[in-house]
Formats: C-alpha cells, sequence, structure tokens
C-alpha cells in the first residue's frame, strides 16, 4: 500500500498492525478496493444520466434491486455479463485494464 500526504496516522496504525507483512489481507484489501470502485461506477454512471435504479433496471431488462446491490461496495457479484449489459443500455462500453501491482514482480 502507497502512502499518501494526507492519509491519517490513525489509518497508518491500521495499516501497520492489520495489514503490512500479511499478503492474504492485502489481497482482500486490493479486492475490496476493486468492488467499491465498480459500484461507485456504477451509481456514477446511472447518476449522470439521471436515471433512478428503477429506471436503469428497466433499461438493462433487471429488478431494482440488482441495481442496488450492484451499487453497494461490499458486494462482490459484479459479472462482466451484467456491467456490460448496463454500458450498453447507458450507451457505453466496458473497457478492462490489467496493471502492475505495486512492488510485485510479473511472474
Amino acid at each position: 500500500m502507497t502512502k499518501r500526504k494526507n492519509t491519517s496516522a490513525a489509518l497508518q496504525y491500521v495499516h501497520r498492525r492489520f495489514v503490512a507483512g500479511r499478503p492474504e489481507r492485502l489481497a482482500e484489501l486490493e479486492e475490496a478496493r476493486a468492488s467499491a470502485e465498480v459500484a461507485r461506477k456504477v451509481y456514477e454512471l446511472r447518476t449522470k444520466a439521471k436515471l433512478t435504479q428503477k429506471e436503469l433496471a428497466a433499461r438493462v431488462g433487471t429488478t431494482p434491486s440488482v441495481i442496488s446491490r450492484l451499487e453497494d461496495d461490499d458486494y462482490e457479484g459484479h459479472s462482466l455479463a451484467m456491467l456490460h449489459r448496463i454500458a450498453t443500455a447507458l450507451n457505453k462500453r466496458v473497457e478492462i485494464r490489467f496493471v502492475p501491482l505495486k512492488g510485485k514482480r510479473a511472474a
């Protein structure tokens, strides 16, 4: 995890205490960040399109509760197929990138 200038001392302590030196915890943290990023992006796209969850669900062919779950940063069931359906409904496309992890060498 990289340190940011605005990271509080308490957050740094939590990182050192619970994450640093524990690759499995770091992997869980990165997975949670990725999930939260997808949730925020779905929410952002929907709100910029000025759609309710119900309206987006109708365009996608699903229920509002599915859209609600997709916008929940704790939800871990994001599928590429559903993200593609949402993108299509909003006249967008899904783009996926693979980027190197900091501090890791490629195998």
